[in-house]
């Protein structure tokens, strides 16, 4: 049992969230700057167990994956751009994509993986004469399957 009395040292053990890389098929492909919607649950059925009035039993159904949202600044490359025009125009390609989370050391922290992305919606750079910010490009991607990988 530890002394009550005793100092000890915490670490902090949370991340800042603009340390990470996105690879796609475990290439880099843009500098992204933003990476929302990361997100899954589960839904549940009902289930009323006979004889048993006072409450029903809530079990794990499907699971869902939500859409991801990834932001970059906008580049000579049109590689997420044509990626989005195949899919539109019927030629699927998943690829699986990783979101790498680093520390203020530059090590790896934690791993999102998501199997079988691709992108489904593709919003070019704003463009405004009035302001001198930099361009980005966004990507929507939906996704199989992602699994948390620590490391």
């Amino acid at each position: 049992m530890p002394d009550p009395g005793a100092s000890t040292t915490l670490t902090p053990d949370y991340y800042s969230s603009n340390c990470f890389w996105v690879e796609l098929d475990g290439v880099i492909e843009s500098f992204f700057t933003e990476c929302t919607g990361l997100s899954v649950s589960t839904e549940t059925y009902k289930v009323k167990e006979g004889g048993l009035n006072s409450h029903v039993h809530h079990l794990p159904d499907r699971t869902n994956f939500t859409n991801i949202t990834l932001k970059n600044g906008y580049t000579l490359s049109n590689a997420l751009w044509t990626w989005y025009k195949n899919t539109a125009l019927g030629t699927i390609q998943k690829k699986n994509v990783t979101i790498i989370l680093y520390d203020g050391e530059g090590a790896v922290t934690k791993r999102w993986q998501l199997t079988g992305a691709y992108p489904i919606k593709w919003t070019g750079p704003s463009l405004n004469s009035k302001n001198n910010e930099h361009m980005t490009e966004t990507i929507e991607l939906a996704y199989d399957f992602f699994q948390l990988v620590a490391n």
